[in-house]
């Protein structure tokens, strides 16, 4: 009985102590978009208002300026918005994330706080962001005659693959970045040519051979698609079975390699800041 009493205690301090670790994690996600946008009139709601002026720029331009014929019979514009607000939050939290540490020096400093809460508070906040970005493409396949079908559900399940690929790679970068400054300079480099493998502005069904099977290793792919499949393709995750596992086993050999870089390099975090 003894046992079993100790056992109750420990589990419900355990489930207290991620309560109030989720609390921390959503207002400190909250203050660090605040703070990004300290001091304008507008403040976060910059946020939104620039990725959506950039929709409705690439909205004109593809509609009106070069009348982009459509893919697969679905409009260029309604094919192409759900594969960038998929890039673009991954980008966002990856570019950020990356100086999660060298950012927060006094919470390193802290030896109370966990560090490893750092990269996940800005995913965090690029994810609220993301959520607005997915109801507007929903707004959108409305407004286009599309309909909201159960498909969309998918969205919610590409969403954490996308989330936990970037969350290993913002531990690798964050951790690296306090060692090396160039990091944030590489991981910008690296994400505009991402940006333009990845097959976010052209159809991947224009390849073929060892091209596709190359552009179908890059996780992004697997994403991208499927934020295309939750929309507009209306395709289950499971009908690319393949894909899934190949994204599963990478995701996951990309997250356990940023943990345990973390972990390794976390103790020589404040000799270094």
């Amino acid at each position: 009985m003894a046992f079993g009493s100790s056992a109750f205690k420990l589990s419900r301090r355990r489930v207290f102590d991620l309560r109030a670790e989720l609390k921390v994690l959503f207002a400190l996600s909250k203050k660090d978009i605040q703070m990004r946008y300290l001091g304008s009139l507008v403040g976060a709601g910059w946020a939104v208002i620039q990725p959506v002026v950039t929709v409705l720029i690439y909205w004109f331009l593809f509609q009106f300026g070069f009348r982009t014929p459509a893919v697969s019979n679905i409009p260029f514009i309604l094919w192409f918005v759900p594969a960038l607000i998929s890039w673009n939050f991954m980008a966002d939290a990856l570019l950020n994330g990356t100086n999660a540490i060298t950012d927060n020096v006094h919470l390193v400093k802290k030896m109370l706080f966990r560090v490893e809460l750092l990269p996940v508070i800005r995913i965090l906040s690029s994810l609220y962001v993301h959520m607005f970005f997915i109801l507007f493409t929903a707004f959108m396949t409305l407004v286009y005659g599309y309909g909201l079908t159960v498909y969309l559900l998918e969205v919610f399940y590409y969403t954490f693959c996308a989330a936990f690929v970037t969350m290993g790679l913002v531990y690798i970068s964050s951790s690296l970045a306090v060692f090396i400054k160039d990091i944030g300079q590489i991981v910008s480099v690296m994400l505009q040519f991402g940006f333009w493998v990845t097959p976010v502005f052209w159809p991947p069904n224009h390849l073929s051979g060892l091209i596709r099977f190359l552009v179908e290793l890059n996780p992004a792919y697997y994403i991208t698609q499927g934020y295309r499949d939750a929309f507009v393709n209306h395709e289950w995750f499971w009908y690319h079975l393949h894909l899934t596992l190949y994204f599963w086993f990478v995701s996951s050999l990309i997250c356990f390699t940023g943990i345990t870089l973390m972990h390794r390099l976390k103790p020589h975090f404040v000799d270094v800041l």
